[in-house]
This record gives C-alpha cells, sequence and structure tokens, in this order.
C-alpha cells in the first residue's frame, strides 16, 4: 500500500509541472501528460504498473463521466437530442462496420478480432474531448454536441463490446433474439439504475444542508452506479451518465431546494477537482504503458492502415448521418462537423476495453498493441492538432 501511495503521489507531482508548463506554453494539457509519461518509461525511471482495466473502469472513468453529465444542462440537450443520439448509436455501428470491413479486407484478420478491435476503438472518449474543450475554452452548442455525442457514443460502444465479445465467444449458438436481449438489457438497466441511483441521491441530498454529505452523496451516487450495474452486468458508463444529469439538472444546475447553495457551489467545485486527478493519472500512465509496448509485433504498415481506417470510420459517421438534418432545425454547419469528426478522439475507455479482453482470444496481442497505437495518435496527432483547427474554422481567436 505504501509504495502504491507512493508512486501515485510521485505522478501527481510530476503532473502539476506538466500542468505549469502546458499553460505557458499554450499546448493541450492531456497530451503534455502522455508525452511526459513515454519520455519517464524512456528514461526507464520505475514507476511500476498501474494501468489496468480495473483501475480504469473502476477507479477512473466514474469521476470523468459524472463530472460531464453533472455540468450538462438537459434543455439544450434535449434540443439536439436527435442528432446527438442518431450520432452515438448508428454512427457507433457504421464505424464499427466499416473498420472492421477493412481490416478483414486489407489486413486478412478473421472477423471475429476485426470485430472486437473495431467496435472497442469506436468509442470516442469524453476523457480528452472533455479536456482539450477545457483547455482550449470552446462553449456553446459545438462544445454540447462533442461532449454529448461522446458521452452517448462511449456507452453504446462498452455495450456493443460487450455483445460482440459475448458473439465471439458463443459463435453460433447467439441467435439474433438473444442478442437483442442482452443488448436492451444492458442499455435499459443502466439507464435503469443510473435514474434510480440519481433520484434517490437527490432525495437524499435535500434531507440535509450540510455542503459535505451532500458532496458525500453525489460521491456515493457516481461510483455506486456503476459498480452496482456492472455487478448486473448492465452498462456502467451509462448509468454514471444517467446518474450524472439527473442529479445535475434535479439538484446542482437549478435554483432548487434539493441542494443547498454552498452545496451547489461545492459539489461543482469538487467534481471538477476530482476529473482534474483522474485526466492527470490516466494520461501519464498512457504515455508510461505506451513506451514499453512491442509495436513490432503488429508492424508499422498495419498499425498505419488501422490509423487511417479509423479516421475513415469516424468521417463516415459525421458526414453522411449530418446531411440528414441539413434542412431542419438540427442542422449542423460544416466547420462544427469537421470538429466533430477530428475531435474524435480516443483514450482510457478503448485502452480498458481491450485490457479486458480475455488471454485466449484470437490476436489479443495485436488488438491490444493496436488499441494503444492509436490512443497515443489520437492524443497527441489531433489533440496537438485541435488548437490551431478551432481558430483556423473560427471558434477560437487567430494567434497573435
Amino acid at each position: 500500500m505504501d509504495i502504491i501511495i507512493t508512486r501515485t503521489i510521485g505522478l501527481l507531482g510530476v503532473a502539476i509541472l506538466v500542468a505549469i508548463i502546458a499553460r505557458r506554453l499554450h499546448l493541450p494539457y492531456t497530451v503534455g501528460l502522455v508525452i511526459t509519461g513515454i519520455g519517464l518509461a524512456a528514461a526507464r525511471l520505475q514507476t511500476g504498473t498501474m494501468l489496468t482495466h480495473d483501475f480504469i473502469f473502476d477507479l477512473i472513468l466514474p469521476p470523468l463521466l459524472f463530472e460531464a453529465a453533472l455540468s450538462m444542462h438537459w434543455r439544450p440537450l434535449r434540443r439536439d437530442l436527435l442528432p446527438i443520439l442518431t450520432l452515438s448509436t448508428l454512427g457507433v455501428v457504421i464505424s464499427t462496420a466499416f473498420v472492421a470491413t477493412g481490416m478483414v479486407h486489407f489486413l486478412n484478420w478473421p472477423l471475429t478480432p476485426a470485430l472486437v478491435f473495431s467496435v472497442l476503438i469506436a468509442a470516442t472518449d469524453p476523457i480528452a474531448v472533455i479536456a482539450m474543450f477545457k483547455d482550449t475554452g470552446v462553449k456553446g452548442r459545438l462544445r454540447l454536441l462533442v461532449e454529448s455525442e461522446s458521452l452517448f457514443n462511449d456507452g453504446v460502444a462498452a455495450v456493443l463490446f460487450a455483445l460482440v465479445l459475448a458473439w465471439g465467444t458463443e459463435g453460433a449458438s447467439m441467435t439474433a433474439a438473444a442478442a437483442t436481449c442482452k443488448l436492451v438489457l444492458m442499455a435499459g438497466g443502466g439507464i435503469g439504475v443510473g435514474l434510480l441511483c440519481g433520484g434517490a441521491a437527490v432525495a437524499l441530498a435535500g434531507r440535509t444542508s450540510d455542503y459535505l454529505v451532500e458532496t458525500m452523496v453525489t460521491t456515493v451516487a457516481a461510483y455506486g452506479s456503476f459498480l452496482v450495474s456492472e455487478h448486473f452486468h448492465f452498462s456502467g458508463v451509462l448509468a454514471t451518465v444517467a446518474t450524472g444529469l439527473v442529479m445535475g439538472n434535479l439538484g446542482v444546475l437549478t435554483e432548487t431546494e434539493l441542494l443547498s447553495s454552498g452545496g451547489r457551489t461545492f459539489v461543482v467545485a469538487f467534481w471538477d477537482f476530482a476529473a482534474f486527478i483522474a485526466n492527470s493519472l490516466v494520461f501519464l500512465l498512457i504515455g508510461l504503458a505506451v513506451a514499453s509496448v512491442s509495436f513490432e509485433g503488429l508492424g508499422a504498415a498495419a498499425l498505419v492502415c488501422m490509423i487511417a481506417l479509423v479516421l475513415a470510420g469516424r468521417a463516415l459517421t459525421i458526414y453522411p448521418l449530418c446531411l440528414l438534418f441539413r434542412h431542419s432545425t438540427w442542422a449542423i454547419p460544416a466547420n462544427e462537423q469537421h470538429i466533430l469528426w477530428w475531435g474524435g478522439l480516443r483514450g482510457a475507455l478503448a485502452l480498458a476495453l481491450a485490457l479486458a479482453l480475455p488471454p485466449n482470444l484470437d490476436h489479443r496481442n495485436e488488438i491490444l498493441i493496436a488499441a494503444f497505437g492509436v490512443v497515443v495518435f489520437s492524443t497527441v496527432v489531433q489533440g496537438l492538432t485541435m488548437p490551431w483547427l478551432l481558430r483556423r474554422l473560427r471558434f477560437l481567436p487567430l494567434a497573435e
């Protein structure tokens, strides 16, 4: 335990320095963390292996998902719910099908591992996206579209990943009816658990005016909804997002008697801080872990092909689906579509799903290597160029 605490404090100390330097250089904080992690690993600094599926899923994801959902107003979300749900559901299916087809055709992968990789990499990680938008100061409808699509996209991708993995294990014994039932149960169960936990937490928090107790209630709700949902094999991601939306719109973002005024202010600040710590740890650990990955096991040409397929699959998701709304009140301007495409960063969720793959899965090692490669490209290359693209498209003032 002492070793874990020491390593964690050391990593947070490094993250503080990176944050200060990144702010002064006007660079995305998450990019700086990944690059620093790679540098520390290259220097053979002994930090220990902490990046595991359980670490990301049970410790990192709940506060990041909850904090993002907690700050999301229901009214503007409801106005754009149709395009958001279209991009995050049908979009994930299109991207998965395109990437899997490309891997089978160009790389001669078997269908099952190709589908497993394509669905886990289809998740556009809200951790990376939200951190990037906070760094650049982007607000308004664009931020809502990117963040909310990313949050729901994560939930859908996680559910489809479990379904594809079950199909790969059970094979022909899984019927279409059984797959549909499993899909509905996982998604519906997760949302149901989240709504119940969020409603119960708001009701409980309304019985006290102590801001510390109110904040503790939100903490139990965030982690509790995730863990309870995962225990019953529902979607923990959707459960935590639903809990955050309920608590945010019923208690935190509105002037109600359910939370005290001091409680609302402290809850927002607390979760902002918790998300900052989680972001700091996960991106630094990604950098540390990447340096130890043997990319020779996959090959440079195959990795470049996979990155190109992922980017093309994301483009095939955004541009054609946005055309469906071009003559409606939900029309998404072309410049915002470009941000939705290039801002579809991959991050910790893809790695968590890859790390959860069973050891006997065909091409497991190659899937893990490819996931790390795509995540690093996404975080570093797309993350570094996003501020430039935002300025180019007039979402940020041009640099003097």
